[in-house]
């Protein structure tokens, strides 16, 4: 076997054989991230059942954003003066293990703080592995061409995550969803580890690493994410209050000290580029709605209309397979038509379609249209999504690409972070008060078993529920009906936010700059065929 490749600057032309391994292992790490983000989305109703704490729901997934933000930018500028592969090595093994935590996880919150772990792995993982690939081929058009091989493990992960997390939970218990990242890790790791060269941008000295950033973009989130979470229920009392205080004291201390600090974390400068702010925006807005369809499809499809988590699955599986044929057609597409922009109308209208007819969706809507729709979100996003890195790299330049990567991929996780806590408020929310509503008089003494809609989710659960309404000679079957409707209605409320946020995405489109990609070199290399 060769041994490890030593040093090189980026953008050398590496053997072919070495180049199509070290794809290989990036592939693989794309898979366990992938594969992570769908299963756990299917798994996660039959998660809080078990575990108990229906108002963490929101946080299994905003933990892991939460710290991936924080994260991704941090590694992103060290993997642009240092090199990727060591941080793409030490993240593999971070996130392997935070998978072992969550599976062996005994409460929600027990399952919350690894997820924050596996969200540390995973920012390192987005921050340094999606730079990597434009380092290995800097031009444009070949890097879209290998592009097709992580599109390809994209959508191998991503066919199989909805169903596999679904009969993994169904026949072997929820934990199993998290163990299967373990093997993925472990080829991934030995694939990097052998053959991705350590590649470097710059050759300076030793960089000081903006800390005093990290710090206050850890601040002004997580103060966001907290008032969002609390300001439903506990209105602006003095603790929300004072959240929203230190969340836009962060906010305005972050931007004074970036513009001062002579290696900022954030660059604000590189905002003052009209198609890279725009781009950074619609990566934004891409992640709320991707994010709130990722993880309540799967509630509205098991607790509102009473699939089991293998249906459901089966049903959130053309979204996610179709991310990847859209990406896979994208590549095709994109180098071929005179403006470029014209795929993320293609995509955000897409999207917007597809979040139109979830808002739609009843439990006599036919499996076939939901499975439609999720195909439609699917190739929506596999058009926006490569077409926002390329176009970000292609504008940024080799000095800033790590950063500009690192930032558009932060700021697609805290879209996601903030739109599925506004989500997760707003349904919880609305399916409290409606339950609340539906039984009212007589049937209000069962309201404690029914305000959490875990119940929809667990049929022991339901069971032991309808024995004790038996026993009391009342009709258990309709309060549980009840409460499905209401959980229904709570999040085609939270999905009609997502909607509008796909509709002004698509507005915004037309204020993003021509983007040409770069003209084919006169004589191609690295290219798959050679």
């Amino acid at each position: 076997m060769p041994a490890p490749s030593p040093s090189v600057p980026a953008g050398q032309l590496l053997p072919f054989r070495q180049t199509l391994l070290a794809m290989l292992g990036m592939c693989f790490v794309m898979m366990m991230v992938a594969v992570d983000q769908t299963v756990v989305g299917t798994a996660l109703p039959t998660i809080v059942a078990e575990l108990q704490g229906f108002e963490l729901y929101a946080w299994v997934a905003t933990s892991y954003l939460l710290t991936s933000v924080i994260t991704v930018p941090v590694f992103g500028r060290l993997g642009d003066y240092y090199g990727r592969k060591p941080f793409v090595v030490a993240a593999i093994a971070l996130f392997t293990l935070a998978s072992a935590l969550c599976g062996a996880a005994g409460s929600m919150f027990a399952l919350v703080l690894a997820r924050a772990l596996q969200g540390v792995g995973g920012g390192m993982l987005v921050g340094t592995a999606f730079a990597c690939i434009p380092d290995l081929f800097p031009d444009t058009r070949v890097r879209l061409r290998w592009q097709v091989m992580v599109s390809s493990a994209f959508g191998i992960a991503n066919a199989v995550g909805p169903s596999l997390g679904g009969a993994l939970t169904e026949h072997y218990g929820w934990r199993s969803v998290f163990y299967v990242n373990l093997p993925i890790g472990v080829l991934g790791a030995w694939f990097v580890i052998r053959y991705l060269p350590l590649l470097r941008n710059h050759q300076e000295g030793r960089v000081r690493l903006d800390w005093q950033g990290a710090l206050l973009i850890a601040a002004a989130l997580g103060g966001l994410q907290l008032m969002v979470e609390l300001l439903p229920r506990h209105g602006l009392e003095p603790g929300t209050v004072l959240l929203a205080g230190v969340s836009l004291a962060a906010f305005a201390l972050l931007y004074v000290w970036e513009r001062r600090c002579p290696h900022p974390l954030l660059p604000f400068d590189m905002l003052r580029n009209r198609a890279l702010s725009m781009l950074f925006l619609l990566s934004l807005l891409a992640g709320v709605v991707m994010y709130s369809l990722l993880f309540y499809a799967p509630l509205l499809l098991q607790g509102g209309f009473g699939l089991s988590p293998q249906d459901a699955g089966l049903l959130i599986t053309p979204m996610v397979v179709c991310i990847t044929v859209g990406s896979i057609v994208n590549g095709r597409i994109v180098t071929r038509i005179r403006s470029a922009n014209r795929m993320l109308y293609a995509g955000f209208s897409l999207l917007a379609l597809s979040c139109l007819g979830i808002v739609g969706t009843r439990a006599s809507t036919s499996h076939a249209l939901i499975a439609a729709y999720m195909m439609m979100a699917g190739l929506g996003i596999g058009f926006i999504m490569p077409n926002l890195t390329v176009f970000a790299q292609q504008t940024a330049g080799r000095s800033h690409l790590g950063i500009a990567t690192a930032l558009l991929q932060s700021l697609r996780m805290i879209g996601g972070m903030v739109g599925t806590a506004v989500v997760g408020t707003l349904v919880n929310h609305c399916y409290f008060t409606d339950v609340e509503t539906a039984l009212g008089g007589g049937a209000a003494r069962w309201l404690p078993q029914l305000k959490d809609p875990q119940m929809l989710v667990d049929p022991q659960a339901q069971g032991r529920f309808l024995a004790q309404l038996a026993h009391h000679s009342e009709n258990g079957a309709s309060l549980i009906e009840a409460a499905r409707l209401a959980l229904v209605g709570a999040i085609h409320s939270g999905q009609a936010i997502a909607l509008a946020v796909a509709v002004f995405a698509l507005w915004c489109v037309r204020r993003v700059p021509p983007v040409r990609l770069a003209a084919p070199p006169a004589r191609g290399h690295g290219n798959p065929g050679e």
